[in-house]
């Protein structure tokens, strides 16, 4: 589940879950009507950011493992190694699942 990768500042990357393809009553949903998942898991994460006004490292909350909920729009879609994964800061995870 780790990669071999080392976000800086306080970026996370995240591997997001698959989207739903059936409804829970078993309706199966066209690739061009699903949305696009809002939670996903932790697989990186940068070592924090520096204070402004102390310029001291405030490590981050979230580590590697972590299930996460995060905004519809946040991060940054990217591949790596074959596999898609979106970085974003970590003020973009709203709650850890």
């Amino acid at each position: 589940m780790s990669l071999n990768i080392k976000p800086i500042g306080d970026r996370v990357v995240v591997e997001a879950a698959p989207a739903e393809t059936k409804t829970a009553s078993g309706i199966y949903i066209p690739e061009t009507a699903q949305e696009k998942p809002q939670h996903g898991t932790v697989v990186a994460v940068g070592p924090g950011r520096y204070a402004d006004s102390t310029g001291n490292l405030i490590p981050l909350t979230v580590k590697s493992g972590d299930k996460v909920l995060y905004g519809k729009f946040a991060g940054q879609e990217v591949t790596i190694e074959g596999k898609d994964y979106l970085i974003m800061r970590e003020s973009d995870i709203y709650i850890v699942l």
